[in-house]
């Protein structure tokens, strides 16, 4: 029997509900855009600074940097919540509290 992640099956599951019957929306992540990565511009979109983002994704502020910089690509996991988080930017004030 394979091992299932339980934080990548809840947000699985939260991916669903958010997204509904929508689930093929993605967020498409390129190699530029503009002076900005898809990372940062997600955050951004958010209206969070760095250190509340890194909080809310529970990770450390040198990781998002790292993320921006592309230099470390997140994992699926942390894929999702970013999803969601960009589905719904109040969750992310919500993960931070």
């Amino acid at each position: 029997m394979e091992y299932k992640d339980p934080m990548f099956e809840l947000l699985s599951s939260l991916e669903q509900i958010v997204f509904k019957e929508d689930v093929t929306q993605t967020v498409t992540l390129s190699k530029k855009t503009n002076a900005l990565n898809d990372f940062e511009l997600l955050r951004r979109g958010t209206g969070l600074k760095i250190d509340d983002f890194a909080r809310a994704m529970g990770v450390s502020v040198s990781m998002v940097h790292e993320w921006e910089s592309q230099r470390i690509k997140p994992t699926a996991t942390e894929m999702k919540l970013m999803r969601l988080i960009h589905a719904n930017p109040t969750l992310s004030r919500q993960l931070i509290e």
